[in-house]
């Protein structure tokens, strides 16, 4: 990839782990990554901590920009009422996505930066046409635009997996929200 005047992105980062390889490919191609710690989803202040220091150990590791979102749970709680008994996968999962796009878009277009992406799309346990459809819609509501990338491939979660165990990184057993935790 050709180095572009202003290749500055934006990664929305959900946590430690999902992070290490996707901001490892995008600087393999040129990006200069600004990573974006943006998480209202996870249940308490605690768990936001943990992810937020394991996400410290990984840009520190790839010597890249780490902007924090404060954390307000009760964005996400407003964002996903009446659908606290979806099933994972479900629609509260998907407005938790959008949430998250969506304040990253914002964010990428205060800072300046054209274009975003998310580490969401590693997770095998994420619909990547779903993350697509949402990183697009909010690219076209900023005037930016989105990197649609799929991390998986290429070994993408065993390398994203190799990262963390060598960073020696905390591990999370659920995606962040009281819903997923208490299923």
């Amino acid at each position: 990839m050709a180095q572009k005047e202003n290749n500055k992105i934006l990664l929305h980062a959900c946590c430690g782990i999902c992070s290490g390889y996707p901001i490892s490919y995008l600087k393999d191609i040129g990006y200069d990554v600004v990573v974006y710690f943006c998480n209202p989803n996870l249940d308490t202040t605690e768990e936001f901590n943990r992810r937020l220091n394991a996400q410290k150990i990984v840009c520190d590791n790839f010597n890249v920009d780490l902007v924090v979102e404060e954390y307000n749970h009760k964005t996400y709680l407003d964002e996903i009422k009446g659908l606290e008994n979806e099933p994972e996968k479900g629609k509260r999962c998907e407005k938790c996505i959008y949430l998250r796009l969506d304040l990253t878009g914002k964010k990428a277009k205060e800072l300046g930066i054209n274009i975003f992406s998310t580490s969401l799309s590693i997770s095998p346990h994420k619909n990547f046409e779903k993350i697509t459809e949402y990183g697009e819609k909010t690219a076209e509501k900023y005037s930016i635009k989105y990197l649609s990338q799929n991390f998986r491939k290429q070994d993408g979660f065993l390398k994203t997996n190799d990262i963390s165990k060598k960073l020696n990184l905390y591990r999370q057993n659920y995606c962040g929200c009281e819903f997923a935790k208490n299923k």
